[in-house]
């Protein structure tokens, strides 16, 4: 079956299938607020609605029947507001290194025998998560969220954010400080649910290799969602936002000793990478309706690139890519639909490496995404397609970069049940094609090696 067959299929589902709204989040702030995670969030935890938007626009200082302390000059929740989430569950995929003559099989470590994958179970801590949220408001215009990982024997900073955003008659305005391993420059200040930050989207399981994110999400495809610290000025209202950026790409757990490979105590990593954001949101025929552009431009320190300066350990690598995105959640009758369409580009590699982008042709997707629910508050169905140039040449030519942009083209299947408020079961599964899937990899091909197919099930508690 085609592409075009697989999205037209993909259509005629999602045009039949109606859907209500489910919730479950971050108890830190239903906490602080006194409301039902319902309030924040549009189907689930972390898809943003209206109100969701406007609370983390507000620096997460809003309160409701919790008590505070209160002073002069001083406003805080009366007690410090945590959660935990851990998440659990099943994954497998179609390797098989033994079709392709590979010799590195190691039956039990979840493969077979003859070489093919037998999935593995992961649990909290474990290859699954487990990670302590402490966070809320700090005075009226000063909040603060910070994200600690669990397990493999310590704990460790994964991600944190202090937002300090002043009050104009309606509009926010002020700088968001930030540090974070995963998520990206985005990080420090976004509302849309397009994938436009890596947590913010349809799913909340990432998989083996990103795979199902980077199925839902343009942004998360080109690899956008990376270590990310630095500051940004954000000028927002219930029209929309604008988030200017300086950051480097190293995150909460190596910025410390990147600033102390400088051989200097008191020399910190320079922000000299940029990030630009804007986005609108406005009423379309009654749909809660978003459109935004996305920018990163310079180079900084990055721990993944070529060591090539004076930093033991780190190099210079380029930040560059542009991305759009759109986002309707409204009703059919009285279900809920969400739709979300992004598209992103990375430019291939020159000189200096592209952190978003190693291969020698530009990297791009497109992506469409949709969700919908089945029994009300109780259970979900989602889709989405991608449409996509992996930046990986296929060898054809006289050089790497001479041959043709392979394809990495995919569909992506979910379902969700929630058996509490903060108790979510999720299915997924991803199948990938296209010419990229095919290119050489070890003794076999990406498809072997890798596993174009995949699918998971996973349950998360928050609590």
């Amino acid at each position: 079956m085609n592409m075009k067959k697989i999205t037209l299929s993909l259509v005629g589902v999602l045009a039949t299938v109606a859907m209500v709204p489910e919730a479950s989040a971050l108890p830190v702030f239903a906490r602080q607020v006194g409301m039902a995670c319902s309030a924040c969030h549009f189907q689930h935890f972390p898809l943003l609605n209206a109100f969701g938007r406007a609370f983390k626009s507000s620096g997460f200082t809003m309160t409701g029947a919790q008590a505070n302390i209160e002073g002069d000059g001083l406003s805080i929740p009366a007690t410090v507001n945590a959660a935990v989430l851990t998440s659990m569950g099943y994954e497998k995929t179609n390797a098989n290194k033994a079709s392709a003559g590979n010799g590195t099989v190691v039956p039990g470590v979840n493969q077979s025998s003859n070489g093919s994958s037998t999935g593995g179970f992961f649990v909290a801590s474990e290859s699954g998560e487990a990670s302590l949220f402490i966070g809320g408001r700090g005075s009226d215009f000063m909040g603060y969220l910070g994200e600690i990982t669990l397990g493999n024997g310590a704990a460790a900073m994964d991600s944190m954010k202090t937002p300090i955003l002043f009050d104009f008659d309606g509009t926010r305005a002020g700088i968001v400080f930030f540090s974070t391993n995963g998520q990206g420059a985005s990080y420090g200040f976004e509302t849309m649910n397009t994938g436009a930050n890596a947590i913010h989207s349809i799913t909340n399981t990432v998989g083996f290799n990103n795979q199902y994110v980077n199925a839902v999400s343009a942004q998360q495809y080109i690899n956008t969602g990376a270590a990310a610290t630095g500051a940004s000025i954000v000028v927002n209202n219930g029209n929309g936002f604008i988030n200017i950026t300086k950051f480097a790409s190293v995150g909460a757990s190596n910025a410390g000793t990147a600033q102390g490979a400088l051989s200097s105590p008191g020399t910190f990593v320079g922000l000299t990478s940029t990030y630009l954001r804007a986005a609108g949101n406005f009423d379309l025929a009654g749909w809660d309706t978003g459109v935004g552009i996305q920018s990163w431009s310079g180079s900084s320190i990055n721990t993944d690139s070529v060591p090539n300066n004076a930093v033991a350990g780190f190099g210079i690598a380029d930040t560059k890519a542009t991305a759009v995105d759109f986002q309707a959640q409204g009703a059919f009758g009285d279900k809920p639909v969400g739709v979300y369409v992004t598209y992103a580009n990375a430019p291939a590699s020159g000189t200096v490496t592209n952190s978003f982008n190693t291969g020698t042709h530009n990297r791009s997707s497109f992506n469409v995404a949709a969700e919908i629910g089945v029994i009300p508050e109780k259970a979900t169905i989602g889709a989405a397609v991608r449409f996509a140039n992996s930046g990986v040449d296929d060898g054809t030519g006289t050089t790497p970069a001479n041959g043709s942009n392979t394809k990495d083209n995919a569909i992506y299947l979910t379902g969700t049940y929630k058996l509490a408020q903060n108790l979510l079961g999720r299915f997924s599964y991803v199948h990938q094609s296209g010419s990229y899937w095919d290119l050489a990899n070890g003794t076999g091909t990406n498809a072997t090696e890798i596993g174009s197919s995949a699918y998971t099930l996973n349950l998360y508690a928050l609590f």
